[in-house]
């Protein structure tokens, strides 16, 4: 598993958007923050409704500077015969990676061998190419795009603000704790 801190090692790969065939490599990446999220396969049954919610939230994330990709192992043509007949996937705006070879999906460690499918990954990665926040959980349990705008918020706001850290259920503007000696044992 890619650890927190790790560097995200280097890709090319084709992809889905709007319309698009289009490659996108480490160098996309390079200056802003991006959040990957890999899925198990598209004409699925939780994956649609996990790509639409964070199609609901696409404006949110672009206005913190944030570029989005969902990730699976499926081609970049299997992308858009999905994206074209469904209309949960036909509201997704972002770019949609293609890894039919499993090299990515691999390199993040999310590979079901025996399937060869993704789990549901989720890896918030910044300007540098490092990874702040790594969440992968079981097929059946469907991620929440507003639970992850909130994590991509607390690594923004810590990657500002060294010294700082933000306690659970931090939510932007909220309190923030300073860890120093004196504040051992007072929470």
């Amino acid at each position: 598993m890619p650890q927190i801190s790790s560097t995200i090692a280097p890709f090319e790969l084709n992809a889905y958007r709007n319309g698009e065939f289009i490659r996108v490599s480490d160098h996309d990446f390079a200056g802003r923050w991006n959040v990957v999220m890999f899925y198990p396969g598209d004409f699925t049954f939780v994956c649609p409704t996990e790509l639409e919610d964070l199609a609901n939230h696409h404006d949110e994330f672009e206005q913190l500077g944030v570029r989005l990709y969902s990730a699976s192992t499926d081609s970049h043509f299997a992308h858009k015969a999905w994206h074209d007949s469904s209309s949960a996937v036909g509201k997704v705006q972002y770019t949609m990676l293609a890894d039919p070879t499993h090299e990515f999906t691999r390199a993040f460690d999310v590979l079901v061998e025996q399937t060869g499918q993704a789990l549901r990954g989720t890896f918030v990665i910044d300007p540098n190419g490092v990874i702040r926040v790594v969440e992968v959980h079981d097929d059946g349990v469907g991620r929440n795009a507003a639970e992850l705008l909130r994590k991509v918020k607390a690594a923004q706001y810590i990657a500002a603000h060294p010294g700082e850290v933000c306690p659970a259920n931090w939510d932007e503007g909220g309190e923030t704790l300073a860890p120093t000696f004196d504040l051992v044992g007072k929470i």
